[in-house]
């Protein structure tokens, strides 16, 4: 090997003024992992909220993340129809950007794009924020365009009075061309008298109550021209109870409620929209066997019936099935209803016609609303033969979780499949007899629901565990800030890793009661499960996990084990700067090592994180993870070796230095296979290439 530092710098400057390499067009992708939206629907994304009550926005902004901020505003002279503002922030990895608006929109304004299509735009590279006003329709009946709405009749599922309006926030479609990863960044806010959750709006002035929770907030909003049956502090009080209820993972940061005027012709008593939003109207009460509020909330929980997953036909049923019975089950543990009241909820469905159908063959159904009647029924039926098959130690709620993990759309096998893995063969012949034949249980008494739901269970307590966070298969490690539910979030800095990198986090599981049972430990990334460990642990006993994580694209998470969370920054490599680079000793022997310490520090106000590269002109020579806080700076080191006599350039992001190895420096035509006149014409087809590449 020789020398090759000139020809190198040479290289590098024509390759600067070649046009960036671009990969395929496609889907952007929101800053929690989910997959963003097409036209067809929306990508129901949960967005804390921060700041004013007419605003939900995700905070974070860096040159790795695409900000994507919708605005509205009402139109009282004009109730028909409600205005929209989108203005995108193109961070520089991106090359070109496109949009959808939904089915409905009518451009009025646009700056930074260029039409391609009926609802189709592009984005004209001439300005990093480009800017589309449009107005949608207010009005919608019966069931919403978008995953997660659902009402039973063709009465409004969305309505805008004149005096004030609930309506569904537009969605758009975004597809783009990278050369880093980046995250999506969504802010939806309300100019003027409103409040947002990110998926449902109100237009008017309304008063806004919270629950700090574990892990999140509940809103509650309460409109001025509305009137509560119930008061805001027991509505919230029983929404909390619900969420620390059903742990069956999907938890939202916010959950956002709005409570509508009831004198309108609603499709239904409330509805959930995208991912976390409802409206639930005025007059629904606590103490109904089936109460809408925590109907609502149930469906917030269903992470496997959502837009970015979705669920086959067959599993249809489970969504409102499982909705009316974890209401009611919800309702009758918290003290707000009787056994009485519960059972006569339940055996609605032994009646004609909702008895007389398959549950999941949809055609059969007697009735529109049989999933829900029949399907609360026989739901409630497996959940209490697997209590009773189990001696209490699993129940639905386990295959609740497990149907939230699916990363794609559910099918009726794999519910059963669930359902045999938690109780075996004999309650999966069960669930079978109910859902594929027209057979419908009876209604269970009231000393068989204590036999079932009154036994004692096992009690297990999850967190972070002792030990490291590791980056890169152990290459990097962090010892973790533990923090308990009840900490402030903003007195725990965040850790950075860099984005693409697997990641293996301790959990810890204890087993607190007085019974031995089975746990189920996930480690959840923004309400999402993604690795999940079970076992059997006697009372007293604990056991850890190491849980496993590839983040797919920069943002800002919530890493989540049980009731212990910490706050991660995924970033990019453009998140680092490399500010210095030096070589010890700066001259060496052939075969002997050298140390090239590269100093980092973040490029911008946040956490930052990479795997910095070490370059010769033989390529990547070595890869090193780092992490920095903002202000700080930190050293990379790295072990290089060269065979043979020459001077060597090593690079780390925009900063080289140069090595001595052996003999005296060889001129660049002496270079067998690397003169000057071969790296030129190297450079040469590169950039041809990636300017045909780039006009494809």
């Amino acid at each position: 090997m020789q020398s090759r530092v000139a020809v190198l710098a040479f290289v590098v400057l024509l390759l600067g003024s070649c046009p960036a390499a671009v990969g395929a067009l496609e889907p952007a992708r929101p800053i929690d992992g989910t997959v963003a939206a097409d036209s067809s629907g929306g990508s129901g994304e949960s967005l804390p909220s921060v700041g004013t009550n007419s605003e939900a926005v995700a905070t974070s902004h860096a040159e790795d993340v695409l900000s994507r901020t919708t605005v509205l505003r009402h139109r009282p002279a004009d109730p028909d129809v409600f205005e929209a503002t989108l203005t995108v922030g193109v961070p520089d990895s991106v090359t070109e950007l496109e949009i959808e608006l939904e089915r409905g929109a009518t451009v009025e304004s646009m700056a930074g794009f260029e039409r391609t299509g009926e609802r189709t735009f592009r984005w004209t590279e001439d300005r990093e924020e480009a800017t589309i006003r449009y107005t949608m329709p207010a009005d919608r009946r019966g069931e919403g365009e978008r995953g997660g709405a659902r009402s039973a009749s063709d009465g409004y599922a969305f309505v805008d009075t004149g005096d004030w309006g609930v309506v569904a926030v537009p969605d758009v479609g975004l597809s783009l061309r990278r050369t880093e990863p980046v995250g999506l960044e969504k802010t939806v806010r309300v100019d003027g008298s409103g409040a947002t959750g990110g998926d449902i709006a109100f237009f008017g002035s309304v008063r806004e109550y919270e629950r700090a929770v574990d892990g999140g907030t509940i809103r509650l909003v309460v409109p001025d021209a509305a009137t509560l049956r119930e008061s805001p502090d027991a509505i919230l009080t029983s929404l909390a109870d619900a969420r620390e209820r059903l742990e069956v993972g999907a938890r939202n940061d916010e959950v956002f409620v709005v409570a509508v005027p009831h004198e309108v012709d609603w499709g239904s008593r409330g509805i959930q929209y995208g991912q976390s939003d409802a409206w639930v109207v005025d007059d629904a009460t606590l103490d109904d066997p089936n109460p809408v509020w925590l109907h609502e909330y149930v469906h917030t929980r269903q992470r496997f019936s959502g837009p970015e997953t979705g669920i086959e036909p067959e599993a249809e049923w489970i969504v409102e099935g499982q909705a009316d019975y974890y209401a009611g089950l919800l309702a009758l543990e918290n003290g707000r209803t009787e056994f009485d009241e519960f059972k006569r909820l339940l055996e609605r469905g032994e009646q004609s016609p909702d008895a007389d159908g398959t549950l999941v063959d949809r055609s059969t159904w007697g009735d529109e609303r049989t999933h829900y009647v029949k399907g609360a029924l026989v739901y409630g039926e497996i959940d209490r033969r697997l209590r009773l098959e189990t001696d209490g130690d699993r129940t639905l709620a386990d295959v609740f979780r497990s149907l939230n993990a699916h990363e794609e759309a559910v099918t009726e096998a794999q519910f059963l499949a669930a359902i045999e893995d938690a109780g075996g063969v004999t309650v999966r012949a069960v669930a079978e007899r109910y859902t594929r034949t027209n057979a419908s249980p009876e209604m269970w008494t009231r000393s068989q629901h204590a036999a079932a739901f009154d036994q004692p269970v096992a009690v297990f307590e999850y967190g972070l565990g002792p030990g490291s966070l590791e980056v890169a298969d152990g290459a990097w490690e962090r010892e973790l800030p533990l923090a308990s539910a009840d900490t402030d979030s903003e007195e725990r800095d965040a850790i950075a890793i860099p984005v693409g990198e697997s990641v293996t986090i301790p959990g810890r599981v204890s087993n607190v009661g007085e019974r031995e049972g089975v746990y189920d430990a996930t480690l959840q990334v923004d309400g999402r499960v993604v690795d999940h460990y079970s076992g059997r642990l006697t009372p007293g006993a604990e056991t850890s996990h190491r849980f496993s994580w590839t983040p797919s694209e920069p943002g800002e998470y919530e890493v989540r084990v049980g009731s212990e969370r910490l706050p991660v920054v995924v970033r990019s490599s453009a998140s680092v700067t490399v500010t210095d680079l030096r070589v010890t000793p700066d001259s060496t022997d052939p075969g002997e090592p050298v140390t090239a310490t590269a100093t980092v520090e973040a490029a911008d106000d946040r956490p930052a994180a990479a795997i910095l590269a070490f370059k010769t002109v033989d390529g990547v020579v070595a890869e090193r993870p780092v992490a920095i806080r903002p202000g700080e700076t930190a050293t990379v080191d790295a072990d290089l070796r060269f065979d043979e006599d020459g001077r060597y350039e090593i690079a780390v992001g925009e900063r080289t230095a140069t090595v001595s190895v052996g003999g005296p420096l060889t001129t660049l035509e002496e270079m067998p296979g690397f003169g000057l006149s071969a790296a030129l014409a190297a450079v040469g087809i590169v950039c041809v290439r990636l300017v045909l590449a780039r006009r494809r």
